[in-house]
């Protein structure tokens, strides 16, 4: 696992697969009570933003994570650092940056893509030419896609509430901007679907 300057200021860090766990006696006790599956899920995100901030802000790498005002994760003491964590069918991704709102999304290509889903999310014109690739580039193209509008969504703090669907994303693009924010979609970087948004100025 290696850091990944997203933009100047920006970090990311991502992984594959088991070996991570948070030992953090906060992040294990914020996962009690969740069933295992997803305590499991939570602990190991956690691992990794820790791992990211050991290797950019080394001093608030243990900081505790609490909810921000919209529910979105902040480090207690530093609420200036933007943080934020993403999981999906066991890959794992953190994002940080100081003085920066920031939103980081992991999403494996689904099995099958319904193409309602794909009519909803993928704006016009746009769609048909989704629609018009092979299934599993189909199914690849819409993942790109989706992370960055989910991205940009967890940068604001609106989650689904935001209309992450409504956000334009041209199939193909690597970066873009969106309300203030901007994105870029780690496409030679990840094998999975990876990408992060970020508030344009600190």
């Amino acid at each position: 696992m290696s850091v990944i300057e997203v933009a100047p200021g920006v970090w990311a860090m991502a992984h594959s697969g088991p070996g991570l766990r948070s030992a953090q006696a906060g992040d294990v006790a914020a996962a009690a009570g969740m069933p295992g599956w997803r305590a499991e899920e939570f602990l190991a995100g956690r691992a990794l933003l820790r791992r990211l901030l050991a290797a950019v802000l080394p001093r608030a790498a243990t900081a505790a994570v609490v909810p921000g005002p919209s529910g979105k994760p902040v480090l207690a003491g530093w609420e200036r650092v933007g943080v934020n964590v993403t999981h999906d069918d066991g890959h794992y991704a953190a994002c940080a940056a100081v003085g920066r709102a920031v939103g980081i999304d992991v999403q494996s290509p689904p099995a099958r893509l319904d193409d309602a889903l794909l009519r909803r999310c993928v704006r016009p014109p746009h769609a048909g030419e989704v629609a018009s690739l092979d299934a599993p580039d189909r199914a690849r193209e819409f993942a790109w896609i989706w992370t960055v509008q989910e991205a940009c969504v967890k940068a604001a703090g609106t989650g689904l509430s935001g209309r992450p669907w409504t956000i334009d994303v041209p199939p193909g693009s690597r970066t873009g901007t969106w309300r203030g924010f901007t994105w870029r979609s780690l496409r030679e970087l990840s094998d999975t679907p990876l990408s992060c948004a970020w508030k344009e100025s600190p």
